[in-house]
């Protein structure tokens, strides 16, 4: 959404991430189905981070201990500038139907043949 909102291109689930030499561009590789797939997008961009990006950095106690103690600044959004109205409308909300319960057959043709005529698969 974000991404869309700024008008730039975007790579989700990146598990390595390479700007090219006149940081111009990024070069991308992200997981897919098939594989990795790599992708090149120009700068600026959105990018998205695999677990595979980066180790993780765990707070040790003592750090934990030092943060607690730290005041909590507090700043208002109208001093740094940001629009904060909402830019989305929730038009309807609904369930969605009701689904059919399942049901058991006794043979793999009596499975074909409620697939080619009640569910219209094959």
């Amino acid at each position: 959404m974000l991404a869309g909102m700024l008008g730039w291109p975007q790579a989700g689930s990146a598990s390595k991430v390479v700007v090219n030499d006149g940081r111009t561009h990024l070069e991308v590789d992200k997981e897919v189905d098939s594989g990795i797939q790599q992708v090149k997008i120009p700068l600026p961009a959105v990018v998205t981070a695999d677990l595979r990006l980066n180790e993780p950095r765990y707070a040790t106690l003592p750090n934990l201990m030092k943060a607690k103690k730290k005041p909590m600044e507090t700043i208002d959004a109208a001093s740094t500038g940001v629009d904060l109205s909402p830019r989305l409308q929730v038009l309807k909300v609904e369930e969605p139907p009701v689904r059919a319960g399942g049901k058991k057959v006794d043979s793999v043709d009596e499975l074909l043949e409620k697939l080619k005529t009640e569910a219209k698969v094959l």
